[in-house]
Order: structure tokens, then C-alpha cells, then sequence
């Protein structure tokens, strides 16, 4: 007999059906909204972007916008007449639903004159209610792109009308901009905001693993930044479950071993790092499990920020530059962009400067394996890959203001341990996998300094077991746990100025039974499902917000605030 995971894999993807269970849930409101139980939608704990009590307008790009196929919906932006910049806040909001039926989870992007401004997946169907979900960017390091009139479109690839899949998708999106005063001025924003590539995404795998594209900057660039997004796709949409490639064929699995990291470069020189989040969408592992608390970040995916400042001498010298974005062990595949962020000296038109030290690498991971299979697909073992760089990335520039040296040090850590076992009624994996950031910048200008410390952990403890019944249906066990902490702190002269502190985490355990047909097997009812979500930020100015929410047999059952908040920095 076929071991369960190559049964399954073989047919689910012609044979998916919506759930059929209810759901309980409640978008977001308010800063601290109001989740109620009795409502078909979508449960989460993340809280929506503080407003400033100011005068504010709003701009619709898209109202209730079908998405049916895989065309770009376009849409016409004019500034706002009776609210013009600069901007004190830029938020944009983005309404989803999703029809009762049968439909997998789609990708969602929304690009604004070239520059994605919007990344996401999306829920799936209940089979018989309306599901909806609300998210939100903030945008105010972009309000240099709202300043004048610009065209866009939005892309939500879904099928409806074959294979048996019956639900479209609908979205609003908005922009919100509110003005400054005394308490909420502007802040400082970026002069340009560049999008790589300059049109959609970039698919790359193991043929095409680098975004490359050429640059011809201002001369006066004072700070750059690059946002970038990798999400996995397709057969490695669950990349840290990949295997090491001398054993993943033999049980259907993907290869290049569980790591994966972005690695950016400019002129071939390495320039930052950004790890990869392991989301997990809602058609994941067992669409049970999220249900109706999603993953972390599952419905808006959070670019990383590499700070490529200690560059702006180089860029700023007129030339054409080369901007590379490669994701290390790309399998298949990884739908990737970045947007590039350009801070100018206004002060002079002409800055220059250097490199001084620049000691990144490659990445050079390290594989332990004792993972085996017979010519059956039976056996298992473990496969533990871990990789660690420490580098200092330094430069100078030359401003209207003096000479600013800069220099980005960066400690990155990455170690996933998973555990595979395969017979011939039973297929299981485990990974506790976490992957590090840490990264300290530091400027000085004249006899002054100032530094800026950030933190990234990507934890996640994820297990499942396939088991082929008598029947022949297939009942699987999964559990998940999964995190996003990251930490600012800001100094100046080596006194405190700022801390901040984000924690994400999501839990959840579900039993599913993926029943057998004629045509494959179809997603049954579940059991035994529990999950959680606890999201917490506090700052040393003040602000806290921490709500945990649970939910069990896929019902919303309660809703705290508060706890987080009580306790001691």
C-alpha cells in the first residue's frame, strides 16, 4: 500500500471541499475591537493601527471588487483635494469576503504605481455563510507615492466554475490620510519608493533564484531601506517541512532541506539579510486548524526591512546600480518583491562616501541527516540543519550636514530539527525550527551617536500524523505552534530613548478525516480542535495593547484583554 502521503497528495488538490462545521468569529472595529460570538467570520487578536484624533479623508482604489479570475483590476487614484499632505498617518484598509461553497486559499496583492502595498492570503469557504475579514497597513513611510495622481491594480488569482470550485472573493480598498498637528506631526518620509521587479512579483526557484534589477538613484541619498516579501509557494508552500534531496523523492517531499533565508546584494557585493516567515495559509496542514483563528500573519504577510544605508555613499554616485535579491535554497517556488525605500539630503545635491568593511557571506548551512527510506517509502529518521553569520556591514557619507558614518551589525541564527517516519498505513513529521535576527546600527555625526537595535524570532513547533483506516479514509493529527516576537531600542549617547516589544503567537491542535471517493478524497468533518491566539505590544512611551482569544470545535469562546499589560517591562 502507498504510504498515506503520497495518497493524499495525489488527489486533494482536484478533490477539495469546504468545511462543513460552524465558525464564530468577529473583524476588527476599533484599536480594540469588539469580537463577538454568533457571527460567521474570521477571529484574530491583532489589533488594527493607532489613528491620530486629526482631520482625516479617505480614497476608495476598489469597492467590492469581484475576483473571479486571474486578471489586474485596475483602478484610477487622485489625491485627496481637502486633505493634502504631508500626512501625519497613511493607512490603508482592505474589507474581504468570501461566498459560501467550495474554493482553496488564494494569494492577494494590491500594487500602487508599480510599488506593492498589500500581500496577503486568504480565508476559505464556509459551506454555508458569508466568511469576511478586515486588514490594514500602515503606509506613512510610503506618502511620497500619494502625493500625485498614480493608476494601480489589485490581483487575487481564484478560479470559480471548474474543478468544482464555486466561490468568488470580493475586496474593498481604501486609503486613509490624516493630517498632522502639534501632538501627531509628520514624520520623515521616504523621497522615492522604488518597487523590485518594477511590474507584479518575481517567481523564484531552484533555475531562477535571484531578483535582479538595475538603479539609477538620486545623488543625494542619505538612507535607503529595502521592504521585501518571500512567500512560498506551491510545493514548498510548507518549506520547513522540505527534506534533504538525497531522501525527499522517495516520500513525495520537497527538497533542498528545510532552510530558507533571503540574502540581498548590491553590485554583487552582499549587502542584508532577511529571514523567512514560515506562514502557514488557511488551506494548510489540515484547514481545521485555522478555523476560525488563522495563523500568524496568514491574512496580511509582513515584509521584513534590511537597513542598506551604510550604501547610500555608493548609490548616491550617479551610476547604474545592481539590486539582487536571492532566496537561498529555493525549491519551487517563492513569489518574491521588495520595495525599495530612498531617504535624500535636502541640504545638498550631491553627497559622496564609501564601503569600509563589509564582512557578510553566504549563507553556508550545516546538515546532520540519518533520515532513510527503502525502495517502498518506508523508514524516517531525523535531519537537523542549522546555520549562523555574524558581519558588520560599515560606510560613510559625506552631507550637507557632515561627515555620518554607519555601520549595521548583524547576528543571524537559524536551526530547524524535524523528525520524518513513513510505513506503509502511516506518514508523520515534526520541526521545532526558530530562526534569529538580531541587528544593532549605529550613526555617528561628529562627536555624536546614536544606535538602533532590532530583533526578529520566528519560532514554530509543528507536528502532524496520517493514518489510512480500513476504510480507506485517512485520518490525520496535527498540532501547531506558532510565533513572532521582534524588539526596537533606540539610544542616543548610549542613554535609552525608545523600546518597543511585539510578540505573536498562535496556537492550535486539530484531528481530520480526508475521506475517500471515486475521484480522490475530500476534507470530512473534524474533531477534537483547539486553538489560540495571544498578540501583545507595549512601548517605553506608554502604549499597550495585549488580547488572547481561544476557540474550540471551531467556535470563538473567549476573549481577554488586558493580562499582558499588567506585567512589569
Amino acid at each position: 500500500m502507498l504510504n498515506p502521503r503520497f495518497v493524499r497528495l495525489a488527489s486533494l488538490a482536484a478533490a477539495f471541499v469546504a468545511l462543513a462545521i460552524p465558525v464564530f468569529g468577529q473583524s476588527q472595529q476599533s484599536l480594540y475591537p469588539q469580537l463577538s460570538k454568533g457571527t460567521s467570520l474570521e477571529a484574530t487578536a491583532d489589533p488594527l493601527i493607532a489613528r491620530p484624533h486629526t482631520k482625516h479623508c479617505e480614497v476608495t482604489l476598489l469597492n467590492n471588487q469581484a475576483f473571479a479570475d486571474f486578471n489586474n483590476h485596475t483602478f484610477s487614484y487622485t489625491p485627496p483635494a481637502d486633505c493634502k499632505g504631508p500626512w501625519s498617518k497613511v493607512i490603508l484598509t482592505a474589507d474581504f469576503s468570501i461566498q459560501a461553497g467550495v474554493q482553496f486559499d488564494r494569494t492577494g496583492q494590491l500594487f500602487f504605481g508599480g510599488v506593492n502595498i498589500y500581500f496577503g492570503t486568504t480565508a476559505e469557504p464556509l459551506q454555508s455563510q458569508t466568511d469576511t475579514w478586515h486588514v490594514e497597513r500602515d503606509l506613512t513611510d510610503y506618502s511620497s507615492l500619494f502625493k500625485s495622481a498614480e493608476s494601480g491594480y489589485a490581483i487575487l488569482g481564484n478560479i470559480v466554475g471548474t474543478d468544482g470550485l464555486t466561490s468568488t472573493i470580493f475586496g474593498t480598498f481604501k486609503l486613509e490620510f490624516y493630517q498632522p498637528d502639534f501632538a501627531n506631526p509628520a514624520p520623515r518620509t521616504a523621497d522615492m519608493v522604488l518597487p523590485l521587479p518594477t511590474t507584479g512579483t518575481a517567481t523564484l526557484n531552484a533555475t531562477t533564484p535571484t531578483l535582479s534589477q538595475s538603479v539609477t538613484l538620486p545623488t543625494n541619498v542619505e538612507n535607503a531601506y529595502l521592504d521585501v516579501t518571500a512567500q512560498s509557494q506551491n510545493a514548498e508552500e510548507q518549506w520547513f517541512f522540505c527534506l534533504p534531496n538525497d531522501v525527499a523523492s522517495a516520500v513525495g517531499d520537497c527538497g533542498n532541506t528545510a532552510f530558507r533565508q533571503v540574502d540581498i546584494s548590491i553590485d554583487g557585493k552582499p549587502a542584508g539579510v532577511a529571514p523567512v516567515y514560515p506562514w502557514i495559509y488557511t488551506g494548510g496542514v489540515d484547514p481545521g486548524l485555522w478555523i476560525p483563528i488563522p495563523g500568524v500573519q496568514t491574512l496580511n504577510l509582513k515584509p521584513y526591512r534590511v537597513d542598506l544605508s551604510p550604501f547610500a555613499g555608493v548609490l548616491s554616485d550617479g551610476q547604474s546600480h545592481t539590486v539582487d535579491v536571492t532566496v537561498f535554497n529555493a525549491f519551487e517556488y517563492f513569489s518574491t518583491l521588495a520595495n525599495l525605500l530612498v531617504y535624500e539630503d535636502h541640504g545638498t545635491k550631491k553627497i559622496t562616501g564609501a564601503i569600509t568593511e563589509d564582512t557578510l557571506t553566504t549563507p553556508s548551512p550545516q546538515t546532520v541527516s540519518n533520515v532513510a527510506f527503502d525502495s517502498s517509502g518506508n523508514g524516517g529518521g531525523t535531519a537537523t540543519i542549522t546555520n549562523a553569520q555574524r558581519y558588520t556591514i560599515a560606510g560613510y557619507i559625506n552631507t550637507s550636514h557632515g561627515r555620518v558614518n554607519t555601520q549595521v551589525d548583524g547576528d543571524v541564527n537559524f536551526k530547524t530539527s524535524q523528525t520524518v517516519t513513513s510505513t506503509a498505513t502511516t506518514f508523520g513529521q515534526t520541526v521545532v525550527q526558530t530562526s534569529t535576527v538580531d541587528q544593532k546600527t549605529t550613526t555617528r555625526e561628529g562627536l555624536l551617536y546614536t544606535t538602533k537595535e532590532n530583533s526578529v524570532s520566528y519560532p514554530i513547533n509543528i507536528g502532524f500524523l496520517e493514518t489510512v483506516e480500513t476504510n480507506g479514509d485517512i485520518g490525520q493529527t496535527s498540532t501547531v505552534e506558532q510565533g513572532y516576537q521582534s524588539g526596537e531600542a533606540q539610544t542616543f549617547e548610549g542613554f535609552p530613548v525608545f523600546k518597543s516589544s511585539t510578540s505573536n503567537q498562535v496556537t492550535s491542535k486539530d484531528n481530520a478525516t480526508f475521506v475517500k471517493s471515486p475521484t480522490g478524497y475530500s476534507l470530512g468533518p473534524n474533531s477534537g480542535q483547539a486553538s489560540s491566539q495571544t498578540y501583545t505590544y507595549k512601548d517605553t512611551l506608554g502604549n499597550c495593547y495585549d488580547r488572547k482569544i481561544t476557540a474550540a470545535d471551531n467556535v470563538l469562546k473567549t476573549v481577554t484583554d488586558g493580562e499582558g499589560c499588567s506585567r512589569h517591562w
